[in-house]
């Protein structure tokens, strides 16, 4: 065989085809079988739910539109919704109006971690004749997969109306999400509210604290009655799971049918405050509105929160013409907002006083030019940093160096007037 012809024969078993494999099937899956304690689950009024990926019990809770939580009534939710459609700025409390709204909460076994599990969802929303309420109960680890199919955050994106959901609830349900992502379809994104910060929004320094339980009777005249705390919840269900009796049990999902029914009233209320002007409420709260809309830039939508508490009011509410300067100065209002910041600076104490005279020194050089009242200002703010104990040693350093340098530049600039 000559040279070329072994080279040819060579050519024809390297480029010989490898016979095809048949791709492997993945593996079947194996449905978890129902817990030994089913039956007294399901006594306690529990029902059974089987999807693909196994079983979950669930508990359905019907409410007329009428049905009272508090002192508002489930229905007004419509009214709520109504006045945010007609709303045309974004807002952390508004509905995306298009998806559903669903006022969403769990219940987990801890609190942080890969291994804390979430064993209770809970969701209520409006429906044709009232309000649904609908809780999915984890029967154990290894219907996890199953209990957060059936939650149906997989199926379309919802308006979830939540409270602390941002930093807690949802964040949880997407680790163990992440844990199950093999089995389950993927996560959607879901537009959220979060209640907890609107609370703090409205009501700071009026609460002492946030809690929800604190929020609802302080706000919602709600007060619970046989309500277990919330620490226990974890305990409880870990002894429904290992003794198979759901009695306890049932308490942890009334626990949870409460928190979801103060999302829905809060929800009303805190948009009944935020979009009406002319809605009862206190000075305070008025005024913590007008600077959320401040905050957000929405300035027109301000004003009015700050006029109404100052027409009630005068200057007996400085902290309300503190943040009514900032509103004036934008006009161009000079004058009236050194005098807004003036009754600030004259009644307030700490970092707003000193900042209020910082904001009129601002005025009376760049604006009014007025340097000598610029420099009283000055000068008072200088005199109060070193006394004022309620300001932090970080800001009376940044604030005296301000000033001092604000001191000496108008300082010269009246001596080269002066001198002319």
């Amino acid at each position: 065989m000559s040279y070329e012809q072994k080279l040819m024969a060579m050519k024809k078993l390297l480029t010989k085809k490898t016979p095809k494999t048949e791709p492997k099937k993945p593996p079947k899956r194996t449905i978890p079988k129902s817990p030994s304690y089913e039956e007294s689950w399901l006594k306690e009024g529990l029902e059974k739910e089987e999807n693909e990926f196994g079983i979950v019990y669930k508990r359905v809770v019907r409410y007329n539109s009428d049905y009272f939580h508090g002192n508002n009534q489930l229905g007004e939710l419509r009214s709520a919704l109504e006045k945010w459609r007609h709303f045309k700025h974004a807002h952390p409390l508004a509905p995306e109006l298009s998806n559903r709204i669903v006022f969403f909460d769990t219940e987990t076994t801890g609190l942080k971690g890969a291994g804390t599990l979430i064993f209770l969802f809970g969701f209520i929303e409006e429906c044709e004749n009232g309000f649904t309420l609908t809780q999915y109960v984890l029967p154990g680890p290894d219907h996890e997969a199953a209990f957060l199919y059936a939650s149906n955050l997989w199926k379309e994106k919802m308006t979830l109306v939540t409270y602390n959901g941002k930093s807690f609830d949802m964040p949880q349900v997407e680790t163990r999400w992440t844990m199950n992502r093999r089995e389950l379809p993927a996560l959607l994104k879901h537009h959220q509210i979060d209640l907890l910060h609107g609370a703090r929004r409205v009501w700071k320094t009026e609460l002492d604290t946030f809690n929800l339980t604190a929020v609802e009777q302080s706000q919602l005249q709600f007060t619970r009655e046989g309500d277990i705390p919330g620490h226990l919840a974890p305990i409880i269900y870990q002894d429904a799971v290992k003794s198979g009796r759901a009695e306890a049990l049932m308490k942890v999902l009334k626990h949870n049918e409460w928190d979801i029914l103060s999302l829905v009233t809060l929800y009303i209320r805190a948009t009944n405050l935020v979009l009406e002007t002319d809605h009862p409420e206190t000075a305070t709260s008025h005024t913590n509105i007008g600077k959320w809309f401040l905050d957000l830039k929405l300035y027109e939508d301000s004003a009015p929160f700050f006029e109404q508490v100052i027409q009630k009011y005068g200057a007996n509410h400085p902290l309300t013409h503190y943040h009514y300067g900032f509103l004036l100065k934008r006009n161009d209002a000079h004058e009236e907002a050194v005098k807004s910041f003036r009754i600030a600076a004259d009644q307030l104490m700490g970092r707003e006083r000193i900042i209020a005279l910082e904001e009129i020194a601002k005025l009376y050089e760049h604006k009014i030019k007025d340097l000598q009242k610029a420099l009283r200002a000055t000068e008072e703010a200088i005199a109060l940093i070193d006394v004022d104990e309620y300001l932090t040693k970080r800001f009376r350093e940044r604030a005296k160096r301000d000033f001092q340098k604000r001191e000496m530049r108008l300082q010269k600039k009246l001596s080269r007037i002066n001198g002319q």
